[in-house]
């Protein structure tokens, strides 16, 4: 399947979006695509595209930890850095929300606006899901997790439940369906005489 990228270019650093909303980062003045095929290429069995994912998920932030002004190491990195880091990431994003001042705040379906485009609330908690996993298969302690910090979950909350007030859809648990009861079986009849 092939899908769309943009480059966006930041301090030494390039975030590559594509069409599913997934990011991809490397180091200026690289290729994207070479940086991520060498690993790769070196690599015996292939991993699911989950573990792709969270491989470059996680080189993203490390990335984005070593151009942080002053640099962060990973030992220090704490709650307050994550939620910057998805604040930098907003930047890239192409879901529509709309502001309480909007006239088509709470509509579903509006008409195409100037109003700020944001990392969609589903893609910024898969990536936290796949950022906590990576953390700790990298030696982290789960105890000493960020991206499990409470200032990280409450922010995801608000994400949530802003961008479903802006859509005027709510978001629910999804509830598991029950398979449907058998239907009743009508009593035998004694065969016609």
């Amino acid at each position: 399947m092939f899908s769309s990228s943009t480059d966006h270019q930041i301090s030494g650093f390039t975030i590559t979006t594509t069409s599913n909303n997934s990011m991809i980062g490397s180091p200026a003045g690289s290729s994207s695509s070479a940086a991520s095929g060498s690993a790769t290429a070196s690599s015996p069995t292939t991993l699911s595209r989950y573990e792709n994912q969270k491989r470059r998920d996680w080189n993203t932030f490390g990335q984005y930890l070593r151009n942080h002004r002053p640099p962060l190491s990973l030992s220090r990195c704490s709650g307050a850095h994550v939620l910057e880091f998805l604040r930098y990431l907003d930047q890239f994003g192409k879901t529509k929300v709309h502001t309480q001042l909007c006239p088509f705040f709470g509509h579903p379906n509006p008409p195409p606006l100037p109003c700020p485009l944001r990392q969609a609330w589903g893609s910024l908690d898969a990536l936290i899901g796949r950022l906590r996993a990576a953390y700790e298969e990298n030696g982290g302690k789960p105890e000493a997790n960020p991206f499990g910090a409470r200032a990280v979950r409450l922010y995801l909350r608000e994400v949530r439940d802003s961008q479903s007030k802006a859509r005027g859809i709510s978001y629910e648990k999804k509830k598991r369906k029950r398979p449907p009861p058998p239907p009743p079986q009508p009593a035998a009849l004694p065969p016609p005489s």
